[in-house]
């Protein structure tokens, strides 16, 4: 991936989906909309397993891919199975990327839509009472700030939990997790200084190192992969949130590599381990849908 130019990039990602991913659950609910921003109005889509939903808790979701790459297709079919699952509606963010918009484009993008979305807007067509946050690997990060930013200066509604799949902390790439799976495991430490290099965020600023800053007291669900050369780093996190007292469920995808969301064509035990992962949430979070 390093050898590409971003554009090459999200192209050859797009393509690559195509055959490594399932295609995404027929919904009887998927609207475009957008998000009103200072620096202009941020797409997002709408999947909802019910083609009408009463008030109730909402899924917010960001896409991984480095902030370079990642867009509302790349993460369609996962979405789709998210809201299918958990039964609550799924809202994709499709923020900024780097190198076109640099940090803290991202996260600006991302709390953005979060207080937005918080105030019940009439496009959503039903009353949010909580947030969940959720993304994988730089989406995970960006999951986990919109959690502390809310915390900080409250929305209209709380975060009542955050879900993060094989996150990016962001604390730099000195972990053994990264040295052991630096080549050859789908994500290489090579890739992620590529990445970090567009990204361009500073290295302790707590928006970007998750390890730095206050930890948000908001019900924490990470999901690392085995052979991830995030995996330390995503571990290190949630002993942290556990140590400040958050109610916090680690649990690892034992074998499994990075981004394996977008991979569950070409790994079918990628599906196992999202099942785990829903039920993990469902069990934190009560009976947080509407089952009919």
């Amino acid at each position: 991936m390093e050898t590409l130019l971003p554009a090459e990039a999200r192209a050859a990602f797009l393509q690559t989906i195509h055959v490594t991913d399932v295609a995404p659950v027929p919904l009887p609910t998927v609207r475009h909309l957008k998000a009103p921003s200072p620096n202009g109005s941020i797409p997002l889509r709408l999947f909802d397993s019910r083609p009408e939903r009463e008030a109730g808790p909402l899924i917010l979701f960001f896409h991984g891919g480095g902030f370079l790459f990642g867009n509302l297709d790349s993460h369609a079919a996962f979405c789709s199975w998210l809201t299918t699952r958990m039964d609550l509606p799924v809202l994709a963010v499709d923020y900024r990327l780097a190198p076109e918009h640099r940090f803290p484009a991202a996260p600006d993008d991302a709390e953005t839509v979060a207080r937005w979305v918080a105030e019940s807007p009439e496009e959503i067509g039903s009353a949010v009472t909580a947030l969940i946050t959720c993304g994988d690997s730089a989406g995970g990060n960006l999951a986990i700030g919109v959690c502390r930013q809310l915390a900080a200066r409250p929305a209209a509604v709380a975060v009542s939990a955050q879900w993060a799949l094989y996150p990016y902390i962001g604390s730099g790439t000195d972990w053994p997790s990264m040295k052991q799976f630096a080549e050859g495991f789908m994500l290489a430490r090579a890739t992620m200084e590529w990445f970090d290099g567009h990204y361009a965020a500073p290295a302790h600023d707590p928006r970007h190192n998750l390890l730095i800053g206050d930890i948000p007291d908001v019900p924490l669900l990470v999901l690392t992969a085995g052979l991830d050369p995030l995996r330390d780093e995503g571990k290190a996190y949630a002993d942290k949130a556990r140590s400040a007292g958050v109610r916090v469920h680690h649990m690892e995808a034992v074998g499994m590599i990075h981004g394996f969301v977008n991979l569950r064509a070409a790994l079918p035990s990628a599906e196992n381990d999202l099942e785990a992962f829903a039920s993990a949430a469902e069990a934190m979070s009560g009976r947080i849908g509407v089952r009919a």
